[in-house]
C-alpha cells in the first residue's frame, strides 16, 4: 500500500504546487489516486492556509476529496499544531459531523491516548503516529487501545539521506512487534525517498506526497502529488524486486 499525503504543514511559501484550498485538494487526491495511491493523508486548511481540526472545515473538505475519490480510504492529522491544548483537541474530535476514515494520532504529543480512545469511540480509525527520536515508541508499547489501531506509521524525522535508513531500522526494532498492527514506515525531506525504498526491501507499506519531499528521487522539483507517487511506486517496487 502506497498511501499519499497530500500537503502536511506546508504552507504557500512551500509553491503553488501544495494543494491547501478544498478545491485544490480534491484534484489533489483524483490524480494521486490515478497514479496508484489506494489511500489518501491530508491536513485540512483555514482559508488563511492554517491546519485546523474544524468540524466544519473537515466536513466541507472530505465532501470534496471523496467525491472526486469515492471509496478510497481518506484520513486526517489531528496533530498537537493544530490544536495545542489536548482537552480541546479531544472536544473537536468528537464534535465531527462528517467522519474521516482514519486520523494519524501522534503518540509522543499530550493527551494522544485521549484523542485516539475519543475517534475510536466514534469509529475513526487510528493511525499511530510513531516518531524517531521521541518516547513514542515507549508509550505505545504500554498502551491499552495499542491493538486496537488500524495501523502504526512508523515516521523518521532524520532527513540525512545518508542516515535516515539506519534510523528507520531503529525505530523498527523500537517498536517491535507493534501489539500486532500493520506498519507504515516513511521518512521525510532528504530521508524521505532512503527510506520509501527501505520500504520496499521490507515489504512494508509506505507513503509519499508533497508532505513528506517537495523533489522526486533524482532531486528535481516535483510538479504533483501524483508525479511523486508515480515515483515512489516505481521506488518501492524496483527495491522489493531486489534479492
Amino acid at each position: 500500500m502506497v498511501q499519499v499525503c497530500l500537503n502536511g504543514g506546508r504552507g504557500a511559501g512551500d509553491g503553488g504546487v501544495v494543494p491547501l484550498s478544498v478545491g485544490a485538494l480534491a484534484d489533489a487526491a483524483g490524480a494521486a489516486v490515478g497514479a496508484g495511491a489506494s489511500d489518501a493523508h491530508l491536513h485540512p486548511k483555514t482559508p488563511c492556509g492554517r491546519d485546523t481540526l474544524s468540524a466544519r472545515v473537515l466536513a466541507v473538505t472530505l465532501g470534496a476529496v471523496r467525491a472526486r475519490v469515492p471509496g478510497v480510504p481518506v484520513g486526517v492529522t489531528t496533530g498537537a499544531w493544530a490544536e495545542p491544548e489536548p482537552a480541546e483537541r479531544e472536544r473537536r474530535v468528537r464534535s465531527w459531523t462528517a467522519l474521516p476514515d482514519h486520523a494519524s494520532v501522534n503518540w509522543h504529543e499530550p493527551g494522544a491516548e485521549r484523542v485516539a480512545a475519543a475517534l475510536l469511540e466514534r469509529g475513526v480509525g487510528v493511525e499511530a503516529g510513531i516518531w524517531s527520536g521521541t518516547d513514542g515508541a515507549e508509550r505505545f508499547a504500554r498502551s491499552p487501545l495499542g491493538p486496537r489501531v488500524l495501523r502504526v506509521l512508523a515516521e523518521v524525522t532524520e532527513t540525512d539521506p545518508a542516515t535516515a535508513p539506519d534510523a528507520a531500522r531503529s525505530l523498527l526494532s523500537a517498536l517491535g512487534a507493534a501489539h500486532g498492527r500493520p506498519v507504515l514506515l516513511h521518512g521525510e525531506e532528504g530521508g524521505a525517498w532512503p527510506v520509501l525504498r527501505l520500504a520496499g526491501r521490507l515489504g512494508l507499506a509506505t507513503r509519499i506526497g508533497l508532505e513528506d519531499t517537495l523533489v522526486l528521487p533524482d532531486g528535481r522539483r516535483a510538479s504533483s502529488n501524483a508525479e511523486l507517487v508515480a515515483a515512489g511506486l516505481a521506488e518501492w517496487r524496483a527495491a522489493r524486486a531486489r534479492p
